[in-house]
C-alpha cells in the first residue's frame, strides 16, 4: 500500500473497526509523519467521543527495517514520540524497534514471506508475524498459505496474520480456520474512495482479475505483483523486459523519455482483484466484509453434518 494507504483511508478504517495501517514513508516529508499521526489521532478521538458505544480499533505505521531505508531512525523517533500502538516492520529483524515500541507499551508485528523470517522475528520477541503468502500484492511471497500457516504453526503459539488474496468474508474466515488469528487486506481498499490512488488505477483494480497480475523483478529488482495492464498503458511490454540483478524504484521510460517509477506509474495488486466489483468508500467495504464473514460462518455451522464432519 506504498503512496496509496492515506491518512484519510486509515482513520476511516479505524473508526469502521478495523485496525488501519500505513507505511511511514507514505508522509512526505519525514517531519511530516508527526502531522499524519495527529490527524489520525484526532479522527480517532472524536469518533470514540461521539460513538463511547462503538470505539475505534487501534492503527498501525510500517516501518522498513533496512539499512538503505535512510529514514527508519527518524521515523521511528516519531512513533516513539507519538506512541503509535501498532508498529509493523519488514526486512531485517527488528530487534531496536521491539525494544523500544515496547518501551511504550505498543506492538509490533512484523511481515515474513518465508519461515527462516518468521524465525528471526519470533527470536526478537515480535507480538506476532504477518505472514505475506503467494498472490499478495506489492512485494509477495511464494508460499501456499496453507503450507505456511502450517509450518508456523509448529514452531509459533502467538499472533499470526495472513496477506494475501483477502478480498471476500469467507476468505478472513478460511485463514482463521487454517489457523491464522487474523488477515491483511491490502487491495480491496485500493478501489476505496480514501485510497491516494487515481481514478484510472481503481478502475483498473476493479476490472482485472487474478490473471491480469503478474509477478515480476524488472522494476525494482525484487519480486513483486503488478497489474499487467498498467505496463501496457506506459507502452511496457512485460514480456520483453529483462529479470534485474539490482534494486531501484526507476525502470523505464516513457515514449517522450520522461522517467518511470515503481508504483507511481506501475500499479501494484494481489491475485484477490477477481473479488472486487466496485470502488466504495472504506466503510461499506468493511461492513461488506462483516456482513461475508457472518454469512459463511452461519454457512458453516449449518453445513451438512455427514460431508463436513470432519471439519467441526
Amino acid at each position: 500500500m506504498f503512496i496509496v494507504s492515506s491518512k484519510e483511508l486509515v482513520a476511516a478504517q479505524c473508526m469502521a473497526g478495523i485496525v488501519g495501517a500505513f507505511p511511514a514513508l507514505n508522509a512526505r516529508p519525514q517531519e511530516s509523519l508527526c502531522t499524519w499521526i495527529d490527524y489520525v489521532e484526532d479522527r480517532i478521538g472524536r469518533w470514540n467521543d461521539e460513538h463511547p458505544e462503538q470505539p475505534a480499533a487501534p492503527y498501525a505505521v510500517n516501518l522498513i527495517v533496512h539499512p538503505s531505508n535512510e529514514r527508519l531512525h527518524a521515523d521511528l523517533d516519531s512513533v516513539c514520540d507519538r506512541k503509535v500502538p501498532i508498529v509493523i516492520t519488514s526486512l531485517n529483524p527488528p530487534g531496536d524497534v521491539v525494544a523500544r515500541v515496547h518501551g511504550y507499551g505498543g506492538m509490533v508485528l512484523h511481515d515474513a514471506a518465508t519461515l527462516r523470517h518468521a524465525r528471526k522475528a519470533i527470536d526478537s520477541g515480535v507480538d506476532g508475524v504477518v505472514l505475506v503468502t503467494a498472490g499478495a500484492g506489492g512485494h509477495t511471497g511464494t508460499i501456499n498459505p496453507l503450507a505456511f500457516v502450517d509450518e508456523v504453526r509448529q514452531i509459533y503459539d502467538g499472533l499470526v496474520i495472513v496477506s494475501g488474496c483477502i478480498s471476500h468474508g469467507r476468505q478472513v474466515l478460511a485463514a482463521q480456520i487454517m489457523g491464522a488469528d487474523l488477515v491483511y487486506v491490502g487491495t480491496r481498499f485500493i478501489a476505496s474512495h480514501e485510497a491516494n490512488a487515481s481514478t484510472h488505477y481503481r478502475r483498473m483494480i476493479v476490472e482485472s482479475s487474478a490473471q491480469d497480475v503478474v509477478r515480476t523483478n524488472v522494476v525494482t529488482g525484487l519480486h513483486a505483483n503488478y497489474l499487467r495492464g498498467s505496463f501496457a498503458a506506459l507502452g511496457i511490454d512485460i514480456e520483453a523486459l529483462s529479470p534485474r540483478d539490482s534494486s531501484s524504484f526507476s525502470f523505464g521510460k516513457r515514449g517522450d523519455g520522461s522517467q518511470v517509477k515503481a508504483w507511481r506509474d506501475v500499479w501494484s495488486a494481489g491475485q484477490g482483484v477477481g473479488g472486487i466489483r466496485d470502488i466504495q468508500p472504506a466503510s461499506k467495504i468493511i461492513d461488506n466484509l462483516v456482513k461475508e464473514y457472518q454469512a459463511a460462518r452461519s454457512q458453516w455451522s449449518n453445513a451438512d453434518p455427514v460431508r463436513y464432519s470432519a471439519w467441526k
